[in-house]
């Protein structure tokens, strides 16, 4: 069902980002209370003006991606090409082609002086491709072994999330929520998925704490390092071409397991045991 993460996920997100805005809340108020003068990027802030919207177009263009990405999972009409030796479907040529438009479409509408005054510039995103590339690339073994269940070599994760032949959530929900730190969140998710038994129908009913708990793992653990969401990255290389220093690999994981891992093992007791 199209809003079963929707209604499922509702509960374990809300309280996850509750606690989290709440944190960084209380964290920017103390290191600005703390000495404002240190901190010229926040000159100005009591100055008042009105809040307004530049380049509302994009938030149609918005609508239009969301569109865009649902088509290929509603469309199919069974027809594609074959590109050295895969196959790429119909849905999947059109989505890409609507997505490249629509990117056209914001060039072409959003005025210069916006993306000037942004600090717009290609060299973020490039450099996200290039991560996500490799990625991409080298996760195909580390798939396929976990595709090999039991039999491979990481068999004993595999025989971790499940105790007596049942699934357990919440090894589940740190199980996908590991791997998913350091490699994509829809690879695990999948993987995951298919450990689980992969019958969605199953899933969604009465095994569903535990396709929660996948989902749930394969997201929110993507902030544990700069590589386990591409957002993450992205924001970083924004941040540093724009002079702004930024913590290191681990150094951002120093970060996000001292503030996030706790919250997680709360999130932990409170949906998945």
């Amino acid at each position: 069902d199209f809003f079963w993460p929707t209604v499922h996920l509702l509960a374990p997100m809300t309280f996850l980002s509750g606690l989290l805005l709440a944190i960084y809340f209380a964290l920017d108020l103390f290191l600005h209370t703390r000495d404002p003068g240190k901190h010229p990027l926040i000159e100005g802030v009591h100055e008042r003006e009105p809040i307004r919207i530049e380049g509302s177009v994009n938030l149609l263009l918005l609508v239009a991606i969301v569109g865009a990405v649902l088509l290929s999972g509603i469309w199919h009409p069974g027809t594609g090409v074959t590109l050295y030796h895969v196959p790429v479907p119909l849905e999947t040529i059109v989505s890409n082609l609507l997505l490249l438009g629509i990117t056209g479409l914001s060039l072409a509408l959003t005025s210069k002086q916006s993306r000037r005054l942004n600090g717009f510039s290609w060299g973020p995103i490039l450099e996200v491709a290039k991560l996500f590339a490799a990625i991409f690339l080298t996760i195909i073994p580390a798939i396929a072994i976990l595709r090999a269940g039991t039999d491979g070599a990481l068999g004993a994760i595999i025989s971790a999330v499940n105790e007596g032949g049942k699934p357990n959530p919440a090894a589940y929900f740190w199980a996908a929520g590991i791997l998913s730190s350091f490699l994509d969140n829809a690879p695990t998710y999948l993987i995951f998925f298919n450990t689980a038994g992969g019958d969605a129908k199953v899933l969604m009913t009465d095994l569903s704490l535990t396709l929660t708990a996948i989902s749930a793992g394969a997201v929110f653990m993507g902030a544990n390092s700069y590589i386990g969401n591409a957002p993450n990255f992205m924001v970083k290389a924004i941040a540093e071409e724009r002079g702004v220093a930024m913590p290191s690999f681990f150094g951002y994981m120093a970060w996000s397991f001292g503030i996030l891992v706790p919250l997680l093992g709360l999130t932990t007791l409170v949906f998945f045991l």
